[in-house]
């Protein structure tokens, strides 16, 4: 590759941007392009351990200077890893005739129109070279093809005029594919997940990586500072959040051999023999050294030993005296993942077995907008799907949520497609588009609270006529700790743990809630008390203990816990049976409320129009502590309430609302809504029997609700609250 004359910058390899990976480009900040003389779209030599070429373009605002952008396929190819330096240079290339490449996959015959069509579609503009690996996004885990063969030799750029060829597996002579060793050629690492397809996990990924690169990458660093490497990493965290992901990246990149085992796969009903499997993965760890055994539930063979467990016993026995013995076995890393982590046996948790224990937790907005990013970056997207607006509305989602949701939303394009009577050509341009993903979006419940529904309301403080002190009061308590975090911490301030509101039926104490949460953009929880009790002991109990652990995993997060007065009511006054049901939930209550303040990005909210019949103990301070009433509406608070239901309505201009609204004493704002509500069906029944159903589509819009609808409706609904 004749570049070496050419001028050189020296740059640090980092991880691409989400959306970059397959795309064989290199970011490199203004300074070093300016350096180098080339322009955006101009191909660079990054030469590592091996050169590779790429095509420039530039970095973001926020990267740091000195640095290349580079996905993982490229820096397979160059042979380097995250933090490795490299040499980039300017090198000219020239368009090719043909350019052959192997599928490292199994397709047929019958495919080879269509692969060599993605191919030429994903590579035009795209400077390639013999040996190399190239990743096509469109095709997923089976998008990695290997460059057999150029026409011309050396590096060239794909063009409109190029011809792509495909050769399938026995089509290719032995002599076209370079005859390297693994370590030698990039085509020969295995393939698999790279740290672009993991997104919202920026931290965690760093964590495992300074557990797990440096040992198997410079295990050498740990014997001249004089200390033993890790041995062991737990991940845990709810099911789909990328633990598994996690793993297989991390030893994609360091090019490490993976050996991955489910945990029930182990047990056997023969004494002795799981033992046996534990040891026979070592030692295959050991003889193909640098090693990574990742044992995914691992739960299932390293739970807490009891007296009855005889073979689960000697499984975590044989596990722990293996784990104590790496340190012999050399470069051999051992990563467990579970979402049951209280249930690992406590001698596996210590230091020497599995040194860190690292959460993955649910993403929060930013983190679904970069896992949405890698799911969709080979997908052809309609100008009307906005990636950040939709990784705001799918709270609880998880990553396995927003891939299954990303694939329900390709087939519901394709099935559109289809529908309208699209060819198999039409089908290769095909769109997916917003209506896609909001057909997807009803299909796929999130992993993160499936047991205990999350929504994110559509509705804000807007919705809610009146209550300015109330609204006031839940903003301070909610909204502030997440947008003024650094002046409570200044102020050395807690936010209230928990906020009661309490008024009589009807006032929008839940309406109120709604709005918080739709307000503050945050996952909403809503529970009502009499759900959660159950008669067999200590499962009512064990709810409210998931419930909360789901919150906090789901934070920031409100739970809303509806008419709490059938879960909380006073301890001891009852007479046995359900009643203590209901105390040993109260007590788990008060338990679990205690550690709220830990967590400033929980909050509960509770409801009850019985304030006195509560606990004592769930209202003092920093449980319960903010108490907010929700009174009748006073008449501008009626006018208010009416104007939000009927803002919207086709209102005749007989109807006087705020006249309406003042005489309506002792209604509520539920008593309100059923006016409107009331009087808006008496002028549809009216204009039915009027026009008919021919002729209501086309007089639709002469319809109005009139003074006479709403007078009927006042007859017909009483208000809630009387003088006594």
């Amino acid at each position: 590759m004749s570049a070496k004359g050419s001028a050189a910058v020296e740059l640090t390899v980092q991880g691409a941007e989400k959306r970059d990976a397959g795309r064989g480009i290199a970011r490199i900040p203004e300074s070093a392009r300016a350096t180098l003389g080339v322009l955006s779209g101009d191909t660079v030599v990054i030469e590592g351990e091996r050169d590779t070429v790429v095509k420039v373009w530039p970095a973001g605002a926020g990267v740091r200077s000195g640095v290349v952008q580079v996905d993982g396929e490229t820096r397979a190819n160059a042979g380097v890893s995250i933090g490795d330096g490299v040499t980039v240079r300017k090198i000219a290339v020239e368009d090719a005739r043909s350019v052959t490449l192997s599928p490292t996959a199994t397709f047929s015959a019958d495919d080879r129109d269509t692969l060599e069509t993605a191919l030429k579609r994903a590579l035009r503009d795209r400077p390639v070279k013999e040996g190399e690996r190239v990743r096509i996004e469109r095709l997923g885990d089976s998008g990695t093809f290997h460059v057999t063969a150029t026409d011309p030799d050396g590096v060239v750029r794909v063009s409109s005029d190029t011809r792509v060829s495909v050769s399938l597996d026995g089509e290719t002579e032995p002599t076209s594919i370079p005859v390297t060793s693994a370590s030698d050629d990039a085509s020969q690492k295995p393939t698999g997940a790279t740290y672009e397809d993991i997104g919202g996990l920026e931290e965690e990924l760093r964590r495992v990586r300074e557990m797990v690169e440096l040992p198997l990458s410079n295990p050498a660093l740990f014997r001249r500072l004089g200390i033993s490497p890790p041995k062991g990493v737990l991940l845990y965290g709810p099911p789909g959040t990328g633990k598994t992901l996690i793993a297989k990246a991390v030893a994609n990149e360091v090019d490490a051999h993976f050996i991955t085992i489910s945990g029930p796969e182990i047990m056997s009903k023969y004494k002795g023999e799981s033992e046996e499997r534990v040891r026979e993965v070592f030692d295959r760890a050991q003889e193909n050294a640098p090693t990574i055994i990742f044992f995914d539930e691992i739960d299932a063979i390293a739970g807490k030993r009891d007296e009855e467990s005889d073979v689960e016993n000697r499984v975590v026995a044989q596990l722990l005296s293996l784990m104590d013995g790496l340190e012999s076995r050399g470069e051999v890393v051992v990563i467990g993942a579970t979402n049951r982590v209280d249930s690992i046996d406590s001698a596996l948790r210590r230091g020497g077995r599995f040194d860190r224990e690292i959460e993955v937790g649910v993403p929060g907005e930013a983190g679904r907008r970069e896992i949405l990013d890698v799911h969709t970056r080979g997908m052809p997207l309609a100008d009307d799907v906005d990636v950040g607006r939709l990784a705001a509305s799918t709270h609880g989602f998880v990553g396995a949520d927003l891939h299954a949701l990303s694939t329900e939303a390709a087939m519901a394009a394709l099935r559109r497609a289809r529908d309208a009577g699209a060819d198999d050509a039409a089908l290769m341009d095909v769109e997916v588009t917003r209506t896609d993903f909001e057909t997807a979006m009803a299909s796929v419940d999130p992993s993160a609270m499936r047991e205990f529904v999350a929504e994110s309301p559509e509705i804000d403080f807007s919705a809610v006529g009146n209550l300015d002190e109330a609204k006031q009061t839940l903003t301070e308590a909610v909204e502030w700790p997440l947008a003024y975090r650094s002046l409570f911490e200044a102020t050395k301030t807690e936010p209230p743990a928990g906020i009661l509101l309490h008024g009589p039926p009807g006032t929008g104490k839940t309406l109120l809630a709604r709005a918080l949460a739709g307000e503050s953009d945050v996952n909403f929880i809503h529970v009502d008390g009499p759900e959660l009790l159950d008669r067999y002991v200590g499962e009512s109990e064990k709810t409210v203990r998931e419930l909360f652990e789901r919150a906090r995993q789901a934070s920031p997060a409100i739970i809303f816990f509806d008419e709490i007065d059938a879960l909380a009511g006073k301890r001891g006054s009852g007479m046995g049976g359900g009643a203590e049901v209901s105390e040993r939930v109260v007590s788990q209550l008060l338990t679990e409320m205690d550690g709220l303040t830990d967590n400033p990005n929980l909050v509960v909210l509770a409801a009850t129009n019985r304030r006195d019949a509560l606990d004592p103990a769930l209202l003092r301070p920093g449980r319960l502590e903010e108490h907010v009433e929700v009174p009748a509406p006073d008449a501008e608070g009626r006018k208010a309430i009416v104007a939000v239901h009927a803002d919207d309505k086709p209102i005749g201009d007989d109807v006087d609302l705020d006249e309406l609204a003042a005489d309506l004493e002792g209604y509520t704002g539920a008593d309100l809504e059923a006016v409107v509500r009331d009087a808006s069906m008496r002028a549809i029944r009216e204009a039915a029997e009027a026009w008919g159903v021919e002729q209501a589509d086309a007089n639709a819009h002469e319809i109005r609700i009139q003074q006479k609808h709403f007078d009927a409706a006042v007859e017909k609904i009483r208000p809630t609250l009387t003088e006594e």
